[in-house]
């Protein structure tokens, strides 16, 4: 009897173990043009999905719980979380924030998934990675196969400038929303990298109009699920309204109490709604 039970310990140790090293994620840098890009890779699947992080964001502070619970619930898909160039890991070098930064990103994504072998992918785009996702998704339409987007709008409008001014000073901020990037950046480094983005955008509104993807939206193909934070203080109202007018074929979903980091205050359901999505059949 006793040998029957150690055998039976054995077998769950190693089902443990072979489970384990299927979602382990795999850290590196991968050589994409000029840049070494910092990507976190998790699952063994074929499919593809690509995490793009929100400003000044990398792989760990903006999907920590994605990367470690997502393969499970995704076992056919391999994640991947990339820090853009100058963020995160992904430095050298510096960050370039001219008014082409979110295309720029969104050129390298393709070609950083092109380098892995994984032309056609999905994506979830939070935020600034929201924006990059929807210029990715409307102009390399044969590399996307679902998009995902949360926080993130198609123009830069009067309220939002209000908003960035009022959140510039990362010495207001709380601690919790502070440390993880000071962590990463120093506190000095990330105060001022911090600066130069609120510029960029503040740039954008003034030289283009608040252009950020507005033609984009409208080429999109892809199946498209929006969730959002109905008090999101970081988005002005318009925004999602704009997104469901322009956008074809999606999918909504609203958590009532929700801010802008959703995936993180509610990371179970939202793991749950995103790998339903990707798993549907279109």
């Amino acid at each position: 009897m006793f040998r029957a039970i150690n055998k039976n310990i054995s077998s769950s140790f190693k089902i443990i173990v072979s489970v384990t090293k299927r979602y382990k994620h795999i850290e590196h840098k991968v050589k994409v043009n000029e840049f070494d890009i910092n990507i976190v890779e998790s699952g063994k699947g074929e499919n593809s999905v690509l995490l793009m992080p929100g400003a000044v964001g990398s792989s760990w502070t903006d999907f920590k719980p994605q990367i470690e619970q997502l393969p499970e619930l995704l076992p056919n898909y391999t994640v991947i979380a990339w820090d853009p160039p100058g963020y995160g890991k992904s430095i050298p070098p510096k960050r370039n924030f001219d008014l082409d930064f979110f295309q720029n990103d969104a050129r390298q994504a393709v070609q950083l998934m092109k380098t892995l072998n994984r032309p056609k992918f999905s994506i979830l785009g939070w935020s600034d990675g929201g924006v990059t996702a929807l210029i990715i998704a409307g102009r390399y339409p044969e590399n996307v196969d679902k998009l995902v987007i949360w926080g993130a709008n198609a123009y830069v409008s009067d309220e939002d400038v209000n908003i960035l001014k009022g959140v510039r000073d990362v010495k207001k901020w709380s601690a919790r929303m502070r440390e993880p990037m000071e962590k990463v950046y120093g506190a000095e480094r990330f105060a001022e990298i911090w600066n130069e983005w609120v510029d960029a955008i503040l740039n954008i509104h003034e030289k283009r109009k608040g252009d950020l993807c507005m033609k984009e939206i409208r080429e999109i193909r892809a199946r498209t699920f929006i969730l959002h934070g109905k008090k999101d203080p970081m988005l002005a109202k318009e925004h999602v309204p704009y997104l469901k007018q322009h956008l074809r074929g999606f999918k909504y979903h609203e958590f009532p109490d929700g801010k802008h980091n959703i995936h993180l205050r509610y990371a179970e359901e939202y793991n749950k709604l995103i790998a339903n999505f990707l798993l549907e059949k279109c």
